[in-house]
């Protein structure tokens, strides 16, 4: 799998990731265990994730303030050393005080970790084009880091419970002390090539980026990212149609999933987790899948994408009307090749669209956005449940997505009058 457009700092960075990842997992779940455990309250379970979302949204506004002080792979160490230390905090604190410990204490550090990840896959998504060795090795970076984020997903949530019921939630937290360690080691091993940082150097920016090197006021610095957006009918369109998918992309949400199995498709709870373990299945077959054809992809980011999107489109039409289970395990299996080469190639194109210094705050801006727009969609889709059905619902999402579809493919004349990567900034 090792190719020679990938940098060793590259598998650093995809290490530390990984790690991270799985970290996560383990410490949601065994923290969700203990509070169910305290609380016997399915609220106080709930408002972990959500308040995890609303520090990593608040962490992705003020990120371009970080990004203007530090070079990427120290504020990656940053994220990952603080959380590492606050996590040992936390786990400690919960081996000392177990039952008693008060939640508004362990809400509130998993606050501040959520914060310091917020900036984290942006980070790591800037980072990427840097650690390639040609352009041709961008395709295959994000290929591998979908697949380890999909396996990490898809096996993580099973291990991590089969660990949980073994050790117990607080010697689990000790666990993922230990991993979050890994992460942050494996983290000082992402050094940027000697080229990306000469780039970012004010001697290099280009006319159109003069005002990257210039003093500027917070203001400025916090919404550059949402102008650059703006500005370059390509990011626009790319951003819009993640807007228009993300809408939609909520109802592969439990909740949703769950009322599909048991309304739609007339079975219970252990098929809910068959669609899962299909889906994901799919989505890390999707990702070795557009890995092997990278060099075929070649220029051809924009098409590939776009047939992504209709083939998950049109299989999620067919999935919303279809009433048998093995049928409906057979069509998530093949959404998740369509939808891998979708997310990589976008991924991709918008990496490809903005230079290299001023990605990260570009991605920052999309990552909040995104963000808050899920946090909508899940109200909206909710609601929507209750008086569309969750069949109509499922169409709808398909809807969405060939919208999106049609929307690229009305705004394709973009990517064809910028060649250049800046271009009508």
């Amino acid at each position: 799998m090792k190719s020679s457009f990938l940098t060793r700092p590259f598998y650093f960075l995809w290490t530390t990731q990984t790690a991270a990842n799985a970290a996560d997992v383990l410490y949601i779940m065994a923290l969700t265990v203990l509070v169910l455990n305290q609380t016997e309250s399915l609220l106080s379970a709930a408002f972990m994730p959500l308040m995890r979302s609303g520090a990593q949204m608040l962490s992705g506004l003020i990120a371009p303030l970080l990004l203007n002080r530090f070079k990427l792979p120290a504020l990656l160490l940053l994220s990952q050393t603080g959380q590492f230390l606050l996590f040992v905090g936390l786990a400690v604190y919960l081996q000392l005080t177990g039952r008693d410990a008060a939640l508004v204490l362990v809400f509130g550090l998993v606050f501040a970790m959520s914060f310091l990840d917020g900036w984290t896959v942006p980070a790591r998504n800037a980072l990427v084009p840097r650690l390639v060795a040609h352009e041709q090795g961008l395709l295959k970076a994000n290929s591998l880091i979908s697949v380890s984020d999909q396996v990490v997903q898809f096996a993580g949530w099973g291990l991590s419970g089969v660990i949980v019921a073994l050790l117990g939630p607080s010697p689990t937290l000790l666990v993922t002390a230990a991993v979050y360690g890994l992460a942050a080691a494996f983290t000082l091993g992402v050094k940027e090539p000697a080229e990306a940082l000469l780039e970012q150097q004010p001697t290099d920016a280009a006319p159109d980026h003069s005002i990257a090197a210039a003093p500027s006021s917070r203001w400025h610095t916090l919404t550059e990212g949402w102008k650059i957006i703006w500005q370059m009918p390509r990011l626009r369109l790319l951003t819009f149609m993640d807007i228009i998918d993300m809408l939609g992309g909520s109802v592969w949400v439990g909740a949703f999933t769950l009322a599909f199995v048991q309304i739609a498709l007339g079975q219970g709870e252990e098929w809910w987790g068959f669609i899962n373990a299909a889906y994901f299945a799919g989505t890390v077959g999707g990702g070795l899948l557009v890995l092997a054809i990278s060099r075929s992809i070649g220029s051809t980011l924009l098409a590939a994408m776009l047939i992504g999107m209709a083939g998950y489109g049109i299989l999620t039409a067919i999935y919303a009307l279809n009433t048998q289970p093995f049928i409906a395990l057979i069509l998530v299996l093949l959404m998740g090749p369509f939808a891998e080469l979708s997310i990589i190639n976008r991924r991709t194109l918008i990496q490809r669209s903005v230079d290299k210094e001023m990605l990260p705050k570009v991605l920052s801006a999309q990552a909040s956005l995104l963000n808050l727009v899920f946090c909508i969609s899940l109200l909206v889709m909710a609601a929507l449940a209750e008086w569309l059905g969750i069949v109509n619902l499922y169409l709808l999402a398909a809807v969405l997505t060939l919208l999106a579809l049609g929307v690229g493919l009305i705004g394709r004349q973009a990517f064809h009058n910028e060649s250049t990567p800046g271009a009508g900034m």
